[in-house]
């Protein structure tokens, strides 16, 4: 089969690999026809993590099952499912709990919890930027999606990693009807936490980022836009809240945070939303951290540490929520949103490609090109 290889920093090739297949009685075989470029596969992409060479990358995916092994008892050959990027057993004992980004079972490493498909440091399996895709305990992991998603695939992929990501973010912020919230990082993530947040009835929504095309998405759904490079966020914030600060706050940006002058600061957005969010408010935090990162400019986050104005946050009550998703707490009542018309998380797809051009769409991505602001692979060439 085709699949796109991760070669080293800055460099994927589509090539010839391997078929993937049937393994064990619980897999079941996805033939891919959408799966995503994500934020966080730049990550691997610009040679920032430990990601071996030789491995296909991609885990937001959706496609029609080909083969189910013996042991599939709910999946059906011939059902379009989309996949949470994050790999559950269903069986364990934080699955049981609903956290199936910490699953026990599907990491190899006996000191983890979770599983991803074609990601770093997250067990050994292959991604689904491919035409085919291995998908272990088949009926735990497919959500099987209604007729509609065949037409309308750009909605439904989203249930993969990003919507329920950005719901998570609000979830972990606790954003209530009427809050004021504030979203840092206006991405795919950001802009999915500010859907979250105006689809839960936020009074203001405010998204932070400074690329225009970005900006300009949030504003089409109701949402405020802050450019960060014109004044201080912080202070932007406060104009809007008649100083009081939001009552919930979103980071959506992670540990390659950048200041407009383009210099990196891993604790930028955490401690600009300690300022920026209101005495006793709550933080959600999804955008990537890592405890090692070799690559930084930062001598301190090298290891995975930042400088954290905890004094302040500490001062002011503030409490925070943070790690992976746990998409199957959620994608389910997503999709039914995305099925009654209530939302439409494609907006945000800039450009779909076939399979064969995903290096370009990677370059593009990652060089945040004005208008390259979702990128959705087709494998099967629709």
């Amino acid at each position: 089969m085709k699949a796109l290889v991760y070669e080293g920093p800055r460099s994927v090739t589509v090539k010839d690999v391997p078929d993937a297949k049937i393994e064990r009685p619980t897999d079941v075989l996805v033939k891919i026809t959408s799966t995503n470029i994500c934020g966080s596969d730049l990550h691997m992409y610009e040679g920032r993590t430990d990601m071996a060479t030789g491995r296909i990358l991609g885990h937001e995916n959706m496609g029609e099952v080909v083969e189910v092994g013996d042991g599939v008892d709910r999946v059906r050959v011939g059902d379009l499912v989309c996949l949470p990027f994050n790999i559950n057993c269903g069986f364990c004992r934080n699955c049981e709990q609903g956290l199936t980004a910490f699953c026990l079972t599907t990491p190899v490493d006996p000191t983890m919890a979770g599983a991803a498909y074609g990601f770093a440091g997250m067990g050994p399996y292959n991604g689904g930027q491919a035409e085919f895709l291995r998908v272990p305990y088949g009926d735990a992991n497919c959500l099987v999606l209604p007729e509609e998603a065949r037409e309308k695939q750009t909605d439904y992929v989203m249930l993969s990693d990003v919507f329920p990501t950005g719901w998570h973010c609000t979830e972990l912020a606790k954003v209530q009807p009427g809050d004021n919230v504030v979203i840092y990082g206006a991405g795919p993530v950001g802009l999915m936490a500010a859907l979250s947040a105006s689809l839960k009835s936020a009074a203001k929504v405010m998204v932070v980022d400074r690329h225009p095309d970005r900006l300009a998405l949030a504003e089409e759904i109701g949402a405020i836009p802050i450019d960060d490079s014109k004044a201080s966020p912080i202070d932007q914030v406060n104009e809007l809240t008649n100083g009081l600060g939001a009552d919930r706050g979103c980071e959506c940006v992670g540990y390659q945070a950048h200041d407009p002058q383009g210099t990196e600061h891993p604790n930028l957005t955490l401690n600009n939303l300690v300022h920026s969010v209101k005495f006793t408010g709550t933080i959600g935090v999804v955008g990537v951290f890592v405890p090692h990162d070799p690559g930084s400019p930062d001598k301190l986050y090298k290891e995975g540490e930042i400088a954290f104005d905890y004094g302040l946050f500490w001062f002011k009550g503030q409490s925070v929520g943070n790690g992976q998703a746990n998409v199957k707490a959620y994608n389910r009542q997503l999709c039914n949103l995305i099925e009654q018309g209530k939302a439409k998380p494609s907006w945000i797809v800039s450009h779909e490609l076939p399979l064969d051009r995903a290096p370009e769409g990677y370059e593009h991505f990652d060089a945040r090109d004005d208008g390259w602001t979702k990128v959705v692979l087709h494998p099967d060439g629709s």
